[in-house]
């Protein structure tokens, strides 16, 4: 064999190995950012912070667990509205009213006040709201003018399960689980937006939220789940549904008579009082 020969045969050899090692040993993973629409503003510096710590989360997976149903929807831009709200610039739509609800205010039991100084274990001072103070909207709605826009069987995952009829929606009080650095919050969806209502693409399959006024936000959360994550008013968070067993008890349990945990608490004191009732009623008989 030739010197030259031999001199290329051994380059070829340490390059195969020097290719092994750089495929075996881990590379630094870049910062992920988010790409701002030409249409929108330039997002907030602590915005691109937040989102590394919610793409690499070991714990939320985009993809469900096993056992569980739903996927994680991640890095979605948050920002917080509440009930009662007066249109503004980015939010041309009194809150008065939900998509679901023509008197979302009086039902509630006023005006769900977002300033921390006058609120207290995640609820307004001045009244106990009659609903779950957790509460989020997502942009889409299966009601129509009158029953269920025309995709809605095909798209809403649990349409048949929770239909009641033509009125009723099967997305209100739907069960949200809302996740931000080291901490989950549950909320129940009770309204349609931001600013959108027919995005079932985003909301039930896998694109990504519409560029609108706040950043492409594809989330409305309640000062209560702003205050329990310690949000921004423009933030970023991954969501999921969820079923209700998967809900853990919390202060999202305690009020609200569209609430799961309360009504389901007071049926089962319902039936205790009966049992006793009962017992009472045939040991006196006797």
């Amino acid at each position: 064999m030739k010197p030259g020969t031999i001199t290329h045969t051994i380059a070829a050899l340490l390059s195969s190995i020097s290719s092994l090692f750089a495929h075996s040993t881990p590379e630094k993973a870049e910062s992920p950012k988010i790409k701002a629409s030409k249409k929108s503003e330039k997002l907030p510096d602590d915005l691109f912070r937040n989102v590394g710590s919610l793409l690499f989360s070991p714990k939320h997976s985009a993809a469900p667990e096993p056992g569980e149903r739903f996927q994680w929807k991640k890095s979605i831009v948050t920002t917080v509205f509440w009930i009662g709200e007066q249109p503004s610039g980015n939010n041309p739509v009194p809150n008065r009213a939900s998509s679901w609800d023509k008197n979302w205010t009086k039902n509630y039991g006023g005006f769900d006040d977002p300033n921390p100084a006058r609120r207290s274990n995640y609820i307004p001072v001045k009244f106990t709201p009659r609903q779950n103070p957790f509460y989020c909207a997502l942009p889409y709605s299966d009601k129509a003018t009158t029953g269920h826009r025309p995709e809605a069987a095909r798209v809403v995952p649990w349409f048949t399960e929770a239909y009641q009829g033509p009125a009723v929606s099967t997305c209100k009080d739907r069960w949200v689980a809302i996740h931000k650095g080291n901490r989950t919050v549950y909320a129940q969806w009770e309204d349609a937006g931001p600013f959108r209502t027919d995005h079932w693409q985003y909301v039930f399959g896998n694109e990504r939220p519409k560029p609108n006024l706040n950043k492409g936000a594809g989330l409305d959360v309640s000062p209560a789940v702003r205050d329990y994550l310690g949000l921004n008013e423009t933030d970023v968070t991954d969501w999921k549904f969820v079923e209700f067993s998967e809900v853990p008890r919390g202060p999202w349990a305690n009020h609200g008579e569209n609430n799961t945990f309360v009504i389901k608490d007071r049926r089962k004191g319902e039936q205790l009082a009966e049992a006793w009732f009962s017992h009472s009623t045939s040991r006196t008989v006797k």
